[in-house]
């Protein structure tokens, strides 16, 4: 247990308890969210003069003496394994990795080993522990698929990036092989997501109730035989979104055995091509980009 001593100020003097909190626990970089201060609160971890302050709402007086107690985020039982891992940058703040097809990127019950995660402990000190599970976790790639993914090494980068996340400002690039030729050369899928109704493994378009608004930009980069290599921005960041999407505008992506149809491509023909992003450190632009994998040129030549 970790407990903080915070002076209220003139200038906070009116302001809500947990407003002034997230603005001292901001200045330390500590990581913890307003929501995360907010059940503090609640389950009666802040004092002042001996006095459980439970309400969030709460106003605060010039000179109060505000006692925090935050308890020490549990350790989850994690192995440090040495799997090759291709890092295209790494700063005191963020890395950025290639995540090869067929890795995993976070242990889930009962497996606990062999994931991307399990790769980032072995090759960096220092990452977010936010989520003791998912250590430097910010955003995911299904499984089958390829390419870039933005890693935080403090709990101050990885607040700041899932804000960026959260409010789709971030630049995310795919590109993927599909089925047929497609009919326009550009386009822009609208369609709700949701939990498939009989698959609960799956998603897939809804007008439920319960689904989600889905917003994915498509262009064609190139057309060969009964096939289309199309670069993808995904708006919104919905489970496997893009895969549920040209499967329902009857594209599905080459190799998806879970939305598509049996073929002869090896894989999953999806991968993160590029992402851009505000670094948290200074707050400029930053973009990455990798290339694309061999076996999609090697597929796009053998069918021209």
């Amino acid at each position: 247990m970790q407990e903080y001593k915070i002076e209220i100020t003139s200038e906070q003097t009116g302001k809500r308890l947990d407003a002034c909190l997230m603005e001292h626990f901001n200045n330390v970089s500590s990581g913890l969210s307003r929501t995360a201060l907010q059940k503090i609160i609640r389950d009666g971890g802040v004092k002042c003069a001996g006095i459980t302050l439970d309400k969030p709402h709460h106003k605060v007086k010039a000179a109060d003496i505000i006692t925090v107690s935050v308890e020490d985020k549990k350790s989850a039982d994690l192995k440090a394994e040495n799997i090759p891992l291709e890092v295209v940058y790494e700063d005191a703040d963020l890395a950025v990795v290639n995540k090869p097809v067929g890795l995993v990127v976070h242990p889930a019950p009962g497996n606990a080993q062999h994931t991307l995660v399990n790769a980032l402990l072995h090759r960096f000190k220092k990452l977010s522990d936010i989520n003791p599970g998912r250590p430097g976790i910010v955003h995911r790639l299904d499984k089958e698929t390829s390419g870039l993914l933005v890693i935080a090494k403090n709990n101050s980068s990885h607040l700041n990036l899932a804000r960026q996340f959260a409010k789709h400002s971030i630049d995310r690039v795919y590109v993927a092989i599909v089925k047929g030729r497609m009919e326009f050369d550009e386009n822009v899928i609208e369609a709700p997501i949701a939990r498939h109704q009989f698959k609960r493994k799956n998603m897939a378009v809804s007008f439920a109730d319960n689904s989600k608004y889905a917003k994915t930009y498509y262009r064609v980069l190139k057309r060969v035989r009964d096939f289309s290599l199309l670069e993808l921005k995904p708006f919104t960041g919905r489970t496997h979104q893009l895969r549920v999407h040209l499967k329902f505008i009857g594209h599905p992506i080459l190799g998806d055995t879970k939305y598509g149809t049996k073929d002869d491509f090896g894989r999953l023909a999806l991968h993160a091509l590029s992402i851009g992003f505000n670094h948290p450190g200074n707050d400029k632009p930053v973009n990455f980009v990798s290339k694309s994998p061999k076996e999609f040129e090697s597929f796009l030549k053998k069918n021209t």
